[in-house]
């Protein structure tokens, strides 16, 4: 099997949608020989932050000298993003091997019940952090986290970042029903840590927490203002990332007793955190500022907005847009739209994106003043923003991976390994 064939394998498995729940991928590891059973997790779950508090987790982790699983989702321009190894992605030719071994497994379930994309690359990221022998990984969901495929590990510690509206088609309508689901992840015993502040959101986690006997802590912006955090200069901008921090501080304190580390790798992993896509700028050759954001929710949008305002006063950038039908774009766009006087929209490279001219329709009702223009290519809009100092691409992670192909900013990867990132749910 070449390489371009294990990705064609992958993409094979998109047609058995997203289905929600824990046998198949229980079944699936118990195949492979358990190897969740070999390794220590922190798992974590989330609306917004959720790959950012793990960076920071695995950044902290690697300062006190572990060997650190990170397993993330979605990727930006590579599939091996996903899963990695001290900050190493896995390579094409380990995703070819464990691909091989797995595939006869799939042999093992009905036609009915074939293991999807993301069961199926659940247990890859497992099997390859067993082997490799890492001491730690950090864990993220992919949806929810009660039926998500990567609940089906019993962690050292949950962590919940906060609670907001998305994904409602398949985790609900509510702050409450969306908490259930996040909750989902936390078990009998296992400590849990949360930056959730809604009174619903938090109401149902203390409540799950108190029924398994999990001890809860409570992080607000007030532990943003507490050593370390006071004296750090954290490279990811945007206050919310402060308190990612703080949640990700706790998190090594809670399990201080299991995993020490000190104050010293703390300061150090957070001071040098990487994490791409999220409020990351981009210096052109030219002088130009290019700041990708993957804001896709209306809380994203705002801690976008607040961003700009704080670290880019005055400044009014030539804002790229692009959003996917499936999330609350009429939302996004009103919060976006008043940041710029030029507004590019352009297609999401995905089968779910929103139709152009109804974003135009929602940002001239927030912006009637601004120019706005429709790109059919998000190349087109790059060019056409080549002479402003500064440019805002956002809406989706997968438009950022794409601005950040296009950019020659990652190297790694072809353009069809984004696709990957297509999925559609079957509840």
């Amino acid at each position: 099997m070449t390489y371009a064939e294990a990705v064609q394998f992958l993409y094979g498995l998109q047609m058995f949608g997203a289905k929600f729940g824990l046998e198949n991928t229980f079944k699936l590891a118990a195949l492979a020989g358990n190897p969740q059973a070999k390794l220590r997790f922190i798992h974590v779950a989330g609306t917004n932050g959720k790959g950012s508090t793990c960076a920071m987790l695995d950044s902290i982790y690697r300062a006190a000298g572990l060997r650190v699983g990170l397993f993330t989702s979605p990727h930006l321009v590579s599939f091996a993003e996903r899963i990695q190894v001290n900050r190493q992605l896995i390579s094409e030719a380990n995703i070819v091997r464990l691909v091989t071994k797995l595939q006869p497994l799939l042999k093992e379930f009905p036609a009915d019940a074939h293991p999807t994309f993301f069961e199926v690359v659940t247990v890859i990221a497992l099997k390859y952090f067993a082997e490799q022998k890492c001491d730690l990984v950090i864990w993220e969901t992919g949806m929810g986290g009660r039926l998500d495929s990567t609940n089906i590990v019993t962690p050292l510690v949950s962590v919940i970042t906060n609670v907001e509206l998305d994904h409602q088609k398949w985790l609900g309508n509510t702050l409450a029903e969306i908490a259930a689901e996040k909750a989902g992840i936390i078990k009998p015993g296992v400590p849990v840590i949360t930056g959730a502040s809604q009174p619903e959101a938090i109401d149902v986690i203390t409540k799950t927490a108190r029924e398994r006997n999990s001890s809860l802590t409570q992080i607000n912006f007030t532990e943003t203002k507490t050593p370390p955090l006071d004296k750090i200069n954290l490279p990811l901008l945007g206050e919310h990332q402060r308190l990612n921090a703080a949640l990700a501080i706790t998190t090594a304190r809670v399990l201080g007793s299991q995993i020490p580390v000190s104050e010293d790798a703390i300061r150090a992993g957070l001071s040098q955190v990487e994490w791409p896509g999220r409020l990351q700028q981009i210096k052109a050759k030219s002088g130009q500022t290019i700041l990708l954001d993957g804001a896709h929710n209306p809380s994203g949008a705002m801690a976008l907005r607040d961003a700009i305002a704080k670290h880019f006063p005055g400044k009014k950038p030539a804002l790229i847009l692009g959003i996917l039908q499936d999330k609350e774009w009429a939302s996004i766009c009103e919060i976006l739209a008043p940041l710029a006087q030029k507004l590019f929209i352009v297609p999401v490279s995905s089968e779910r994106t929103t139709a152009p001219e109804e974003l135009e329709r929602a940002i001239r009702k927030a912006n009637p003043g601004a120019k706005v223009v429709v790109w059919n290519s998000l190349t087109q809009a790059l060019e056409a923003t080549a002479q402003d100092s500064f440019v805002v691409i956002t809406g989706s992670l997968y438009l950022v991976g794409e601005a950040l192909e296009l950019l020659r900013h990652d190297q790694r990867g072809t353009p069809n390994e984004r696709g990957l990132n297509e999925w559609s749910a079957d509840r």
